[in-house]
């Protein structure tokens, strides 16, 4: 049938008669856009939001992004493809540099939505969902000021009016202390409003207690310990730079809120498995029944949110996969800095008093006994096991030929000497080759001991802690150091160092020094180091970019088999210590790596911001 002009305007017209009588034909809603009204009064919508915020809090190196750099300082060296990580010749002054004010945009967007829109909502509910992403905010207030020092406190959202003017939207710097004094009376006001009881993903009032402690513990270490500088630290203004008179107010301030979480219960020390060592590493690693951890980022297999760290990270000799594994290396600067059970410094003895010779070792790992038992937690060192295997790690032989040894070693990971016996291990060390030890040790923190966790198929869901009870106990005890109150001090530091196999209250002294070292080895490889020496503005002198300075080298340990024939010394071990082949220019830490330069591009667009010093 041939259709006219008539009939088209007869069909329109049945139409829109027929779609004026349905009325909601042009108005219907869409099935896939989500309202504000649709957002803000789901609970599960706003949790998936918090979820997201959660996710997006920094670190700078954590299992998931920026793990790399634990490779940049003195904890470990790189022994993945490239030397960049071993020839660092300065910190750049953007290293630690961090400007987003995207989450705290939508942090403050979200709160305002909730008032607005949040109708349906209990008072209850919404008390709770603006004190976490308030709680997120000053988390992320303290990412900001502990990099840049003072940056504009924004706690709302700022909004252009396409006037032509951007001025209202520019905001100066605060002054360095008035973010510490923000971020601590935002976590007073929520503490009690969190709820998320017994949760260690979600924060609650002892995680904002954990995040209160930790920030004024920085507050008051660089207002004591910058003005003890020989030119502190300022800006005109105080945006970076804290009054000393401060100082006191700070720590005790930190203390209070470390005590409020051991007192209350709530949590305690991970002393679940008998053996210590393990017991430590189980202590960060373990994810359940483990009342330690504060507050963790999780990650589940299952669900596809997984990471590839002990991928990249496992022992080479037992890696799972036919690529990646051991990048990140521990030095023996670290090694060293686990005391002995005794008290006594942890260096360890290889040669004689005199230097005249080795000592000779029976295994391996006997170079290793009594020491601290966080080494074996944080570290896999020769004659030791992961997974339930031998982690084999051997550089060589050194032959005895009638005067003096001959070091043998080979390329050959897994190969025998002619006498039929192991020379180099199957975990090396190695002198240049990648992707196996270069310093004579592993990682053993926080990789996943669950089966084809390295492998690039399955991965890892290893959580990553935040916060922990250890980390409180340091800081209850730094802080109460520093205000005088030595006895509470030396409890804390002696119940962490009976856990990891001291005899209780071994401890009876105790300074600076001694809660450094402390912090170091306890919290290895848990984002800790750099920003530690930075607050105790120790940082330019412990990497002063002096190669005759042990502290910016890197040095590795390298076991040997002795074969030396009819000799009671045959088949024993022995051991060189040297600088890590690998690693090529000292640690350098410039002045003006206390505070992160600002991008040029946020200077422009807002005149009233100052660079930081040295800039």
């Amino acid at each position: 049938m041939k259709l006219s002009y008539k009939h088209f305007v007869l069909a329109a017209a049945v139409f829109a008669a027929s779609s004026c009588q349905k009325g909601d034909w042009l108005e219907r809603k869409s099935p896939t856009l989500i309202t504000e009204e649709q957002v803000w009064n789901d609970p599960k919508m706003i949790t998936s939001l918090l979820a997201n915020y959660y996710d997006r809090l920094p670190a700078h190196a954590e299992l998931e992004g920026g793990w790399a750099e634990m490779a940049a300082y003195d904890e470990a060296m790189w022994s993945g493809n490239n030397d960049d990580r071993n020839n660092i010749i300065a910190y750049p002054f953007d290293r630690w540099r961090l400007w987003d004010y995207g989450l705290i945009r939508d942090i403050n967007l979200a709160m305002e939505s909730i008032e607005r829109y949040g109708n349906t909502l209990s008072a209850t509910q919404k008390s709770q969902f603006a004190a976490e992403l308030r709680f997120l905010r000053a988390y992320q207030y303290f990412e900001l000021v502990k990099r840049m020092g003072g940056v504009p406190i924004v706690t709302k959202q700022l909004v252009y009016d396409f006037s032509g003017n951007p001025e209202p939207l520019q905001q100066p710097r605060n002054k360095e202390e008035e973010v510490y004094d923000f971020i601590a009376s935002e976590l007073d006001a929520v503490k009690d409003q969190l709820g998320n009881a017994g949760s260690n993903t979600r924060a609650n009032k002892y995680t904002a207690l954990a995040l209160k402690s930790r920030a004024l513990l920085y507050a008051a270490s660089i207002a004591k310990y910058n003005n003890q500088m020989s030119s502190p630290i300022t800006l005109p203004g105080a945006v970076v730079g804290i009054p000393a008179a401060r100082a006191s107010q700070y720590y005790t301030q930190s203390l209070a809120a470390a005590k409020e979480i051991i007192a209350s219960g709530a949590y305690s020390l991970y002393q679940t498995n008998p053996n210590p060592g393990e017991n430590f590493f189980e202590a960060i690693t373990k994810k359940q029944n483990n009342k330690e951890v504060i507050l963790a980022k999780d990650y589940l297999v299952s669900k596809d949110k997984r990471h590839s760290f002990s991928y990249d990270n496992i022992a080479r000799g037992i890696r799972e996969d036919n690529l990646g594994s051991s990048a990140v290396t521990p030095t023996l600067n670290l090694v060293e800095d686990y005391e002995y059970l005794d008290g006594s410094s942890g260096e360890l003895k290889n040669r004689t008093a005199d230097n005249g010779d080795y000592i000779y070792y029976d295994r391996p790992q006997d170079i290793f006994a009594n020491k601290d038992a966080r080494l074996y937690g944080t570290i896999i060192y020769p004659g030791t096991t992961f997974k339930g295997q031998d982690v084999q790690i051997q550089a060589g032989v050194k032959v005895w030929n009638g005067t003096t040894y001959q070091t043998v070693e080979s390329n050959v990971l897994g190969a025998t000497h002619t006498d039929g016996k192991l020379l180099t291990g199957t975990s090396g060390p190695q002198r240049s080759q990648t992707e196996v030890s270069n310093t004579g040790f592993y990682l053993r923190k926080y990789i996943d001991p669950a089966t084809m966790s390295s492998t690039r198929g399955i991965r890892s869901d290893m959580w990553w802690v935040r916060f922990r009870l250890g980390e409180v106990y340091l800081n209850a005890a730094e802080a109460a150091f520093e205000l005088g109150q030595t006895a509470d001090a030396l409890q804390y530091l002696n119940t962490l160092r009976q856990r990891a196999g001291f005899a209780a209250n071994a401890l009876k002294t105790v300074t600076i020094q001694k809660i450094q070292n402390e912090r170091r080895v306890e919290l290895a490889f848990e984002d800790h180091r750099v920003w530690d020496l930075k607050r105790w503005r120790i940082a330019h002198e412990v990497w002063n970019g002096s190669t005759t300075n042990p502290d910016a080298m890197a040095y590795a340990l390298y076991p040997y088999r002795v074969v030396r024939p009819g000799d009671p010394r045959d088949g024993k071990y022995v051991f060189d210590k040297l600088v890590a082949p690998r690693y090529r220019a000292p640690r350098q830490f410039q002045m003006g790596n206390y505070y992160s330069s600002i991008d040029q591009t946020v200077i422009n667009n807002n005149p009233k911001i100052i660079r930081n010093p040295f800039h």
